[in-house]
């Protein structure tokens, strides 16, 4: 399973809206600088996160995003399904060779097994809150395997 890079940056814009205090914000310039990415993206994730209600914003030399609801009430499902670029859907036909469609469209042993892997996702995203994201990486990893029925069978790997 992969992420896409705008599911990978708009949990860490939305991260970085988890960490603030209440009543600060932060500009497109401030989240782009503390992400490594363009203010460009930074603006359009922001905008595909405020249209979906997850960021308010406010304009003015005070302005910026600050998260529309506190981060235990916003589960990373719910993100992910405003991020997502509907791999899903379009899996069978990402696949179809030379043809136009896949030549296993009708009955298909490949198929059950993607979707069932989605639903597992689905479902282990469904259990945490932007707010579970928040902390340290060996603290967070300590959570996340605490999910009934996630166990490690990888090591995390250290850069």
């Amino acid at each position: 399973m992969k992420i896409s890079a705008q599911e990978e940056y708009g949990l860490r814009c939305l991260v970085q809206l988890a960490n603030l205090a209440d009543g600060e914000s932060l500009t497109l310039p401030q989240i782009a600088e503390r992400e490594g990415i363009s203010t460009a993206n930074a603006g359009k994730l922001m905008g595909l996160l405020n249209k979906a209600g997850f960021v308010h914003s406010t304009r003015g030399t005070k302005g910026g995003y600050f998260l529309a609801r506190p981060a235990d009430d916003i589960y990373l499902n719910e993100i992910i399904k405003v991020l997502d670029e509907d791999v899903l859907s379009a899996h069978c036909v990402s696949y179809t060779g030379v043809r136009d469609s896949c030549v296993h469209n009708g009955d298909c042993g490949i198929r059950p097994v993607i979707v069932g892997l989605h639903e597992i996702v689905e479902n282990a995203l469904s259990r945490l809150t932007l707010a579970s994201l928040v902390g340290n990486e060996k603290s967070v990893d300590a959570m996340f395997h605490q999910i009934q029925g996630i166990h490690r069978t990888i090591e995390p790997q250290r850069i």
